[in-house]
């Protein structure tokens, strides 16, 4: 007589995913291969992201791979290996494109918010400080800034508001009627004559006006037709409102002389 072999046939009953063993003669024992679960007979394929997501960290994502075999991926807006997720804060970085006068506040994954510090007004984006901070920051007006800084003229960092009209920094460095207004102590009366006390007037505001006085005390004469505004019918507003906490600014592409 010879011992029947119970695994000798079909994997001796057992599932594909297991292992017969033979036991005694006649009998034999079903276990499940690495990575399975069940009686022997029935294996099913263990998937470790059922429990405790997989060994991941909570703000991952366990996908599984292959019997008991799973990936950890931290979610948008986290970085890591997966197993260690950290938030990550857009305002950490470049201040999360926020002005550089803003203060930005992550609110949700992806999301932040920009609000403009105290004494600067705008959207977050672009904030701007009083008008006379602001003739520096622009290309276009800083020349006119260095001039009152040369003059100490400070009149329009007071809470305003005012109204500017500046000449492009290209006009004033080549118009060689300065040098000469500076060398007869006339500059500050040329500089004053540019600005406007006691109104914050944008250039929808100015299409409605024929005179304004200003700081030096003369008027200035205001024109608009075609479409275009002319200050004693020489001086061109190029650019405008240019708004900052006491005043805006408008540019202009010749001087004014009072």
């Amino acid at each position: 007589c010879s011992a029947i072999d119970a695994c000798g046939s079909s994997n001796g009953g057992c599932s594909a995913k297991a292992e017969c063993r033979r036991t005694t003669p006649g009998n034999r024992a079903c276990v499940c291969n690495a990575g399975y679960t069940g009686d022997g007979v029935v294996c099913i394929e263990i998937n470790p992201c059922l429990v405790n997501n997989g060994g991941c960290d909570r703000n991952a994502e366990c996908t599984q791979t292959g019997p008991n075999q799973a990936v950890c991926n931290c979610l948008k807006g986290y970085s890591g290996d997966g197993k260690t997720c950290t938030y990550i804060s857009l305002c950490s970085q470049n201040n999360g494109g926020c002005s550089e006068f803003a203060i930005c506040n992550d609110t949700e994954l992806t999301e932040r918010t920009c609000t403009c510090k105290p004494n600067y007004i705008g959207d977050g984006f672009k904030c701007r400080g009083n008008i006379f901070q602001e003739l520096l920051r622009n290309s276009n007006t800083s020349r006119f800034y260095f001039h009152l800084e040369a003059l100490s003229i400070r009149d329009i960092a007071g809470p305003g508001p005012f109204t500017l009209f500046v000449p492009h920094t290209d006009v004033l460095n080549s118009d060689p009627r300065v040098k000469d207004w500076i060398a007869k102590g006339l500059m500050a009366q040329v500089l004053r004559y540019h600005m406007v006390g006691c109104a914050n007037l944008l250039y929808k505001d100015l299409t409605a006006i024929n005179n304004i006085t200003s700081l030096q005390g003369d008027l200035i004469h205001i024109s608009y037709s075609q479409n275009s505004l002319v200050l004693n019918n020489k001086a061109e507003i190029i650019l405008s409102d240019a708004v900052g906490t006491n005043g805006v600014i408008h540019v202009i592409n010749q001087i004014l002389v009072p």
